[in-house]
């Protein structure tokens, strides 16, 4: 297997305003994306991969000059790899609201001449459907071979299946949910109120004052991140092994039960030394404003609340086939929530291929290189190779 090497984005405008599921509309807007592979002749080859919340379109490769730039899920698509890009023509767009390219907060309000900001609408995981349905269509692909997402993108996947039915072949969900549990919706909160409580937040118009909410990122980031591992992962990871404050030393350098405790409110433990260094990076490169709309985004998920909470007439609709995966140990997406999707699908007759994967990593297992869950993903994209026609 080999890398993809150098890839570059690319971006197309709208200036035909979308429609929001707010009532809000958004006019002249971009969207940032990237391609790999080719497109066959037929255009019968093309396949969807939806990004998480703090992703972007950039899946897989690098940008020259970056060597550090390697894409999100670069594990999974390239030549050889279970998303073959020698097969299939692979698609990444970053959604509206983000802050890796395509319109969000810090872009130009054409009504005001000003950021958005605050002002920017509240978006849908349905709004960014639709509007890569409309990227989909000027690139015209009538039909995806597979549309494909992990956790929040997993949900569009989901939402694409029922938003577009003949629009996609396949529907490959990964460590996802058709709506989160009021423990899910507790921590985003929990974290968007860590940045709205920030000073330096502003309102939402941090960006006039040349400031970023910092301390709200980094403590909304550390609240996230928690809720991405699993106890178990945690404890080998870290245990209770204390910071060596003395040698700056890395994770892992004290025994458990070794060092001194420092009797204050500083860094005592590894995992608090982690947790910090995690947020402090996070709030160097990704805007207060775009992770309020995500997570919004995500709490907002639930299409079943148009049929009374019916999942399975809810999926009525849909024509595609299905692949789902979760993980033993994902305790923010449990398997629980997939085994849902898998029972409302049966419910109808669809085909679905489910699998479960013990794997120790809780939520973040579906971006690692987990052996079983790749060579599952692998077959699967076999099979959908072969059913639109192979090398034809």
């Amino acid at each position: 297997m080999s890398s993809l090497g150098y890839v570059s984005p690319q971006t197309m405008h709208f200036a035909q305003p979308l429609q929001l599921q707010s009532g809000a509309s958004l006019r002249d807007y971009m969207l940032m994306y990237e391609t790999y592979g080719t497109l066959n002749a037929d255009k019968s080859n093309a396949v969807l991969v939806c990004h998480a919340l703090n992703a972007s379109h950039h899946v897989a490769g690098v940008y020259e000059g970056q060597p550090k730039s390697q894409g999100w899920w670069d594990n999974m698509v390239g030549p050889g790899k279970p998303l073959d890009t020698d097969k299939f023509f692979v698609i990444g767009i970053n959604n509206l609201g983000s802050c890796f390219g395509s319109t969000g907060p810090m872009h130009t309000n054409p009504a005001t001449g000003k950021p958005y900001g605050a002002a920017f609408p509240v978006v849908t995981v349905e709004d960014w459907v639709a509007a890569q349905a409309r990227l989909a269509d000027v690139l015209g692909i009538t039909q995806f071979a597979a549309v494909m997402g992990g956790s929040l993108g997993g949900m569009q996947a989901l939402a694409w299946s029922i938003m577009y039915p003949e629009r996609l072949r396949h529907c490959i969900v990964i460590a996802s949910t058709a709506k989160l549990s009021a423990q899910n919706i507790a921590f985003n909160d929990v974290a968007r109120q860590a940045i709205l409580s920030d000073p330096d937040y502003h309102g939402g118009d941090f960006y006039e004052h040349g400031v970023v909410p910092k301390n709200g990122l980094r403590v909304a980031r550390m609240v996230g991140h928690i809720t991405y591992l699993s106890d178990d992962d945690m404890a080998e990871k870290f245990g209770r092994r204390l910071r060596d404050a003395g040698t700056g030393a890395a994770a892992g350098s004290c025994a458990e039960g070794e060092g001194e405790y420092k009797f204050g409110f500083g860094v005592d433990f590894e995992i608090e030394s982690y947790l910090r260094y995690q947020g402090d990076k996070f709030s160097e490169y990704f805007d207060a404003n775009t992770y309020l709309l995500i997570t919004k985004a995500l709490d907002y998920f639930d299409p079943a609340r148009a049929h009374g909470g019916d999942l399975a007439k809810t999926l009525a609709a849909t024509r595609a086939k299905f692949f789902l995966a979760s993980f033993t140990t994902d305790w923010r997406f449990s398997p629980e929530r997939s085994q849902e999707i898998v029972q409302a699908l049966i419910s109808n007759r669809r085909q679905v291929t489910y699998a479960e994967i013990d794997a120790p990593h809780g939520h973040d297992a579906f971006l690692l290189d987990d052996s079983r869950y790749m060579n599952m993903v692998r077959a699967y994209y076999g099979q959908v190779w072969d059913e639109i026609g192979g090398a034809q």
